[in-house]
């Protein structure tokens, strides 16, 4: 232990000094964490090269996750965990008189994802590495990921995120793996010396692929797996000769067009331009990650692709991957020479694909003029292979014409990118029991009728390392405690919890741990949005992407309500309120910034007003990441899961609300089902309207947002308060289009179609509910418990191991 120590404190020094030019106690905190990371990541490169060799040797099949987005969250403190060196570590900085949490706190959010779909991916990666299982990340390392989200004059602005201003310290360059990727050009046909044709493309636009690999580590185990991203450059560079003939922008043209597929996650796709640089940064990535694990996979067995589907795995995580699919098929056909039988046959069998949505705008849809344009040879494979697959379909449905025109990959003008997944994979799945359903009998009803055998479900999880162990130590050191530490790897474990139900030192002391982390959030709330919160207050958190189908605004009006009732009754009886939220909108879409701008609208009015007395108070925090979830999540009581019934395909944040003991207030939606059915619905609040209610009233039309409107009490006041000048827009009608769109439907939808009106008056009686159960505070965390106790369900741990048994087949490695 001791010699551990004093290697720690000599590596950390060292590199201060060789990186900084500066001692230990010179040194900044960023610099401080640059070191120490760089000093673990040492610490782990043996194991990370004999992961590899050893799985090299034993030549075991491998799945590689393609996903446009990694939400990885800090590395550091991860990584110190799954190590088992997190106490040392701390010890060796005390020493040196330096807070561990300061050092933390200096690393940046890795910029490489948005919300659950990328942090999906992060907890796969993390319970593949823990599982001993062979699996590997694909992506695009972003140089500013998202956007830094900040919040002036209660308006989202966006800025870079420049996650990147001090290095990385977690991954290495490697020169070594280059690849050319080619855009645009034409595509003209050769023969070869036996007269077979084959197709190659010129007058291309090249792009370079360069790998960053960084370290996935498992927990306890010396498996090192790798996630492996990359970056954009221009081959030819920096132009010199412009540059000395004084044209300074053009000689740096080249360079700044090919570094800008890198440059960004999801830029805005309003206009053209948008949709041409995101369908390039999705073949961008997929064909330098395909050239990889082509060129690996000929290093070891050659030339014969016979084996290749019982040696790779590829899961497309939601449609951004998809064009992987012909992208291989091109690799096979135009550079490996394979017959296209031989080919396809190939490809479906090393392809699975996640549905992540049932929203249209998420069945990715490409316009053909586009991608034709960009990727000439790939469109040409993807004629061929609706070419092929009309033909089965009009065999096996010939008097179904218009059947025949919904399944066509390629129709209305359009590349149907999520058809192209189903038909080129051998496995679909869903992402929790009901969204799956409503992808078999709704969202791709035709599809399950043609392929039944393809479709499955794989409830989402959450890594218990990182959303308890690192995120709540209070909370999971207790729980150790009572039952041992074996949770940490088989969270069913926490089962063994609903012994102490009617203990009530056991439910005391999770009150403690709560209030506790309570204090530590307001803390950061007094420091970063000068507002004092109660601690006694109840903390009701919604924490996740802004779309109007999550209904913020929902959550908002009942704050709107709440707040009008204490004004007309300044002596309302009612447990104090404290409403958190954290929500980026996508920089192009409109209404969702404009319910951003209404809840930091009603946070000034009602933080600001003396008669409200601290009943209630509104806090918007910024720039929400993994970091901040970290903080939030252990303090919250309430989880705010309210999307419209059916909208949500699982979500992750309602998991890690309910590991931390937060009660879910919410639909039957998502998990939010499966979440009741392990914890009881005597143990969380759900309310409002059916998936199948919801279907009905879009079918028939039932609905008519303007019956709430005029009977449910109180809700007209709240609906007129967005255009009668209550809370101010600044006069650019954004309260007035949120209002009309409920009332009257706007650019063509109908009103109200998320159902917020519609679902109000259940919303608000749940909320009266949810408020008298919370005065009784040993019921309150006898909740809490069993929430807790019976999360084990919601483990990655347990999704990957499905994963690998039903898609991949692939096992644990020894």
């Amino acid at each position: 232990m001791e010699e551990a120590k004093e290697y720690l404190k000599v590596s950390i020094e060292r590199k201060i000094r060789r990186q900084f030019g500066k001692t230990i106690k010179e040194a900044e905190p960023h610099e401080i964490y640059y070191a120490l990371s760089r000093t673990i990541l040492d610490y782990s490169i043996e194991n990370w090269y004999n992961t590899t060799r050893k799985y090299n040797e034993k030549q075991v099949k491998q799945v590689y996750y393609f996903s446009a987005e990694f939400l990885m969250g800090r590395y550091l403190g991860n990584n110190m965990i799954n190590l088992q060196i997190y106490d040392e570590i701390k010890e060796v900085l005390k020493d040196l008189n330096i807070d561990i949490n300061i050092i933390e706190d200096s690393e940046p959010d890795p910029g490489l994802g948005n919300g659950g779909l990328g942090r999906l991916a992060a907890c796969f990666l993390d319970s593949l590495a823990t599982l001993k299982m062979p699996g590997h990340g694909y992506g695009i390392r972003y140089k500013y990921g998202m956007f830094q989200q900040k919040i002036e004059n209660g308006y989202q602005m966006e800025y870079p995120d420049d996650w990147l201003k001090y290095g990385d310290p977690w991954s290495i360059k490697r020169l070594d793996r280059v690849y050319d990727i080619k855009f645009g050009g034409e595509v003209e046909v050769h023969k070869d010396e036996i007269g077979k044709e084959y197709y190659k493309r010129v007058n291309t636009e090249t792009i370079n692929a360069i790998a960053y690999d960084a370290p996935i580590l498992g927990y306890g185990t010396d498996t090192v797996n790798t996630l492996r991203l990359w970056e954009a450059k221009s081959p030819q560079g920096f132009d010199l000769q412009l540059f000395n003939d004084q044209k300074y922008l053009e000689a740096s043209a080249e360079a700044v067009k090919a570094e800008d597929l890198s440059r960004v996650l999801y830029p805005n796709d309003t206009e053209r331009s948008g949709k041409e640089l995101r369908l390039k940064q999705q073949y961008f990535f997929v064909s330098a990650s395909l050239q990889d694990i082509v060129r690996k996979y000929k290093e070891k067995y050659g030339n014969v692709f016979s084996g290749f589907a019982d040696k790779i795995a590829i899961q497309l995580n939601d449609t951004h991957p998809v064009v992987a699919i012909p992208e291989l098929m091109r690799i096979f056909l135009d550079s490996e020479k394979l017959s296209w039988v031989e080919a396809w046959e190939i490809c479906q069998k090393v392809f699975s694909y996640t549905n992540h949505t049932v929203l249209a705008e998420a069945l990715e849809k490409w316009d053909i003029n586009i991608f034709s344009s960009l990727l000439p040879r790939v469109y040409q494979i993807i004629e061929e292979i609706n070419r092929r697959f009309m033909a089965e379909i009009s065999k096996k449905y010939p008097e179904d014409w218009a059947k025949q025109q919904r399944m066509s990959i390629i129709g209305n003008g359009e590349v149907r990118m999520a058809w192209l997944a189903i038909v080129g994979t051998h496995a679909i799945n869903g992402v929790a029991a009901i969204h799956t359903e409503i992808l078999k009998h709704q969202t791709l009803k035709d599809w399950y009728e043609l392929y039944p055998e393809k479709f499955q479900n794989k409830t989402n999880g959450i890594t218990q390392r990182r959303w308890l162990l690192k995120a709540n130590p209070e909370l999971a050191g207790y729980i150790t405690s009572l039952i041992g530490n074996k949770w940490i790897t088989d969270l069913s474990e926490l089962k063994k919890l609903e012994q102490y139900i009617e203990d009530d030192s056991v439910l005391n002391k999770l009150l403690e741990i709560k209030h506790k982390k309570k204090e530590d959030l307001a803390k950061y709330i007094k420091e970063n949005n000068n507002i004092e919160v109660n601690i006694d207050s109840i903390f009701d958190v919604q924490i996740k992407r802004l779309h109007e189908y999550k209904r913020q605004l929902l959550n908002v009006f009942h704050i709107m309500d709440l707040y009008n009732k204490i004004k007309e009754n300044p002596l309302l009886e009612m447990v104090p309120r404290t409403f958190i939220f954290g929500a980026k909108a996508a920089p192009g879409y409109r209404r969702a910034k404009s319910i951003i701008k209404l809840i930091n609208a009603v946070a000034e009015k009602v933080n600001n007003d003396p008669e409200i007395n601290d009943k209630i108070k509104v806090i918007f925090i910024e720039d929400y990441k993994v970091s901040l979830a970290e903080k939030i999540i252990p303090a919250s009581e309430v989880s705010e899961q309210i999307s419209t019934a059916g909208k949500e395909a699982s979500g992750t944040g309602n998991m890690k609300l309910m590991l931390n003991g937060a009660m879910t207030l919410g639909t039957l939606d998502g998990a939010n089902i499966e979440i009741v059915e392990e914890a009881g619905v005597d143990n969380n609040f759900i309310f409002g309207l059916k998936a199948d209610e919801v279907e009905r009233l879009n079918l028939y039309g039932k609905s008519n947002p303007l019956e709430e409107y005029h009977v449910v009490e109180g809700l007209k006041k709240v609906i007129d308060q967005l255009v009668d000048g209550t809370y101010y827009d600044n006069h650019r009608g954004l309260f007035k289009e949120l209002h009309a769109s409920l009332l009257n439907g706007v650019e063509g939808g109908k009103p109200d179609q998320y159902y917020v009106l519609k679902d109000f008056a259940a919303y608000r009686s749940t909320q009266n509910r949810l408020q008298n159960t919370y005065k009784d505070k040993r019921k309150w965390a006898q909740m809490m418990l069993m929430n807790i106790a019976n999360s084990g369900k919601f483990s990655s741990d347990r999704t990957i191991k499905e994963y690998a048994k039903d898609i991949w087949n692939i096992s644990t490695f020894e």
